[in-house]
């Protein structure tokens, strides 16, 4: 129960990587169930995805989890690990803020001191360190990126579409356009992605793709 005296309903999350094939969910399920038991409070669901953290699109049911913070058909979310839910600090960091504004808390198991349910006076603090790595974290990323460009420039080397893309897709598009040529397989002799390609078959015939601007550049 909280300070009010409301039974806080929680809602459990787990998660396993099917890159581990011997990975079982109940190992997260069972200690969590209990903890829940413990805080006397109600479990609202238990929800697992069998995916890497980084498949937000396969992690179904997280998605769901949020639909139901987002509802405010929870009290609280409660995981095994941080590791389990997110798959960076920046992540991490955008979800306590939407977790925030439905107010939510968060509970990690494993992580004793991660705790936004209201209980703890250092929830707030845990937050706002949070956000600050999470900003540090997105100014090194820009920096590599930015590194990254200069250094190929100085290379020479181009960091806009290849210009094959415009030479040799009038060669391309009727073997795409009849089927007797992949979409995937224009990408790879065009040296660029099927998406163009599929771009580049929605326009009428004969006009020049307009090449889009690298914003940064992969190491």
């Amino acid at each position: 129960m909280n300070h009010q005296g409301v039974t806080m309903r929680a809602a459990i999350y787990a998660r396993v990587s099917t890159s581990d094939k011997d990975q079982d969910p109940m190992t997260q399920l069972l200690p969590l169930r209990e903890f829940v038991a413990a805080q006397d409070w109600t479990v609202a669901g238990e929800h697992v995805d069998h995916a890497s953290a980084t498949d937000l699109r396969g992690r179904t049911a997280w998605r769901e989890v949020l639909d139901l913070a987002a509802k405010r058909k929870i009290d609280v979310l409660l995981v095994w690990k941080l590791d389990r839910a997110f798959r960076s600090v920046s992540h991490a960091t955008s979800t306590l803020e939407q977790l925030r504004r439905w107010g939510v808390g968060l509970r990690s198991y494993s992580e004793a001191w991660l705790d936004t349910s209201g209980s703890s006076p250092v929830g707030d603090l845990i937050f706002h360190v949070l956000a600050a790595v999470a900003q540090f974290e997105r100014g090194l990323i820009a920096e590599r990126v930015r590194a990254g460009m200069a250094r190929a420039k100085k290379q020479g080397k181009r960091l806009g579409r290849p210009r094959a893309v415009n030479g040799e897709w009038v060669q391309i598009r009727p073997l795409v356009a009849s089927g007797a040529l992949s979409r995937r397989e224009a990408a790879r002799r065009l040296g660029c992605s099927a998406r163009t390609v599929g771009r580049l078959v929605q326009q009428p015939e004969g006009g020049r793709f307009r090449q889009e601007p690298r914003t940064g550049h992969r190491e």
